[in-house]
This record gives structure tokens, sequence and C-alpha cells, in this order.
């Protein structure tokens, strides 16, 4: 019995300092060696300090700014800490609803824009945190943010161009544009 004890303690010690202590530092101490920026948080600078990071989406309300994705995230849009999807299914009054309270807002926000709005711009990612929209929802709102800074079309469109990023490995995923990298590149152009 005590061997059977002894035999079962140092396997539970060695195992849980090997899973728990060894293989943690060293997954962390190469993911910093060998990805210092994403082991960091992807964070994206202003001046020098930090103002949020490539891999979680930011709330954009204003007219000047490419909006993102819905967040599915409550109370608070983008809060990581409560990651999640809303759960409601296609049939479901409450995603109806919301998916026309967005569409009535971003008709509102730019009446003259008569394009099909992409889905991406009124439904949630699964996380609720989703950092990047299609081309073509930011195409869509090119014309909105031009006008509100004094831009010209082309010149928004440009700068979405220069920030699309393809499919994984070419063929996986639609083609899609970071938001806060594109939005900080227009503070840049004209805030």
């Amino acid at each position: 019995m005590k061997t059977l004890l002894r035999a079962s303690l140092v396997l539970f010690l060695s195992l849980t300092l090997l899973t728990g202590v060894a293989y943690p530092l060293l997954v962390t101490g190469l993911g910093q060696v060998l990805f210092p920026a994403q082991a960091a948080g992807s964070l994206l600078f202003r001046d020098g300090r930090p103002i949020g990071s490539s891999l979680i989406g930011q709330p954009f309300g204003a007219a000047r700014y490419i909006w993102g994705r819905p967040s599915a995230t409550a109370p608070t849009p983008n809060n990581a800490q409560a990651s999640g999807g809303s759960n409601l299914g296609p049939s479901n009054p409450v995603l109806l609803q919301a998916v026309e309270a967005r569409i009535a807002a971003l008709r509102a926000a730019d009446p003259g824009n008569t394009l099909p709005i992409p889905v991406d711009l009124v439904t949630a990612s699964a996380s609720g945190l989703d950092p990047e929209i299609s081309l073509a929802g930011a195409r869509y709102q090119a014309a909105r943010v031009a006008r509100a800074r004094g831009l010209s079309e082309a010149e928004v469109l440009a700068l979405i161009d220069q920030h699309a990023r393809g499919r994984w490995f070419g063929f996986l995923g639609e083609p899609r544009v970071n938001v806060l990298a594109l939005n900080l590149t227009l503070d840049g152009r004209r805030p």
C-alpha cells in the first residue's frame, strides 16, 4: 500500500511540475522570443502610448471612422472579459430586431448610400470581439468617412486597399481589414 501511495504521489508531483510549471514556462519563453509582439498582446501605439490591440475590436461610432463589427459582449462593447457570441439563432426575433436597428443606424449615418449593407456590419462574430471587417464592409463606409474627414472617397478607398489582408494561406477566409489600424492611419491623414 505504501509503495503504491508513494508511486502515485511521485507521479502526481512530477506531472504537476512538468505540465503545470515547466511546460507553461517553456511555451511562454518561446513565445516571448519567437513572437514578441504577439506575446505582448499585439498592441498598436499612438505617440508612444498603447491604444488598443490588433486582435480585439474597438468601438467606433463617429462618422469619421470606419465602424467595426457589432459586439456581442454586454454590457460593454468589445469587452474581452465577456467574449462570446449572442447565441441567438437566425429565427430569433431579438436578433432580427438587433440587425434591423443596426441597418437603420448605418442608413441614418449615410442616407445617400444605396449599396447593399454587408452582413458583417450588422451581425456580431462568434467571439463578439472581431477586430476586422470584410473589404466590402470597409468600402461600404468609405463615402461617409471621406465626407466627414474632408478627403476624397478615392483616398479612403486607397487606404482601405493598403490595409487589406488576403485570405489565410491563400484560400481560407475572406479578404479583410483591421479596423483599428485603418482608423489610426485615417487619423494620421486628417483627424
